[in-house]
């Protein structure tokens, strides 16, 4: 199961990279930051025997990671 659900995780994140081709700027930064945090949050849960709350944990920190670099990097312009 611990394999099966690490898989999933990368799939997700191969996936998510590979579909902000279309999108804005904002966009890809809280979908970038949405991918690298549920891959991190799934090999956190999955090390402490819950991979789908470190999945949703993870993914909600790297949205919300990435829509404040984001917006530092549009007011540095």
């Amino acid at each position: 199961m611990r394999k099966l659900t690490t898989l999933a995780g990368a799939a997700l994140l191969v996936a998510t990279l590979g579909g902000c081709e279309n999108m804005s700027r904002t966009q890809q930064d809280v979908g970038i930051g949405t991918a690298v945090g549920a891959a991190g949050g799934l090999l956190v849960g999955a090390i402490t025997g819950r991979p789908m709350t470190g999945l949703a944990a993870g993914a909600a920190a790297g949205a919300a990671g990435g829509f404040l670099f984001d917006q530092g990097r549009k007011s540095a312009q």
